[in-house]
């Protein structure tokens, strides 16, 4: 009797748990993109290669114990000029550090329109850049498209030297900006 019991309390448990995890849509246009600037020349470094999951329990949207982690090939980051490209790829040793990710969860969310299709969110976790983790705050907005996709659209700011990296030189006396600007615009597909 008892074996019963316990078997159909968790066999109600299970049913009355939800959950919800979302994959990034690789196949989708994703926007990477680091801005990077010195006195006269501003470059971007573009990627459309990132991937990771947000994943969070319960019926509604980032309900509870939210989790999320996103990677991009720092590999594939092309500035529009090769030798500036294998320059970055030097300054960030992309051979002994290929990926950079961000792992954290859902601090705070809001709703930014009535039809609840949008919303502010802020995420905490750690940065992970060049073999060096960093706690950070990531503000983002998050909307569910027509289709039923997720779109996630971030902008922050890093800083080389929290990450142990050099700002590079273009020329002996011109030297890259510390601060790199991050645009993250990307979908998801909820996972069935």
């Amino acid at each position: 009797m008892r074996n019963f019991l316990l078997v159909l309390l968790l066999s109600f448990s299970q049913n009355t748990i939800f959950a919800s995890e979302w994959q990034v849509d690789t196949s989708a246009k994703n926007l990477v993109q680091c801005t990077s600037e010195v006195v006269v020349l501003t470059f971007d470094g573009v990627t459309d290669n990132i991937d990771g999951y947000l994943y969070w329990e319960g019926d509604s949207m980032f309900q509870t114990n939210s989790k999320l982690y996103f990677e991009v090939d720092l590999n594939t980051l092309e500035t529009g000029m090769s030798k500036r490209d294998r320059d970055m790829r030097d300054v960030l040793e992309t051979p002994k550090w290929q990926f950079t990710s961000f792992e954290g969860q859902i601090s705070s969310v809001e709703k930014i329109d009535s039809t609840v299709t949008a919303f502010q969110i802020w995420t905490t976790g750690k940065m992970f850049i060049h073999g060096v983790s960093q706690e950070m705050e990531i503000p983002g907005i998050v909307t569910i498209e027509t289709d039923g996709r997720m779109r996630v659209v971030c902008d922050f700011v890093v800083l080389l030297s929290d990450f142990n990296i050099e700002a590079p030189s273009l020329a002996a006396f011109v030297k890259v900006s510390n601060e790199i600007k991050l645009h993250l615009d990307f979908y998801l597909n909820e996972s069935k």
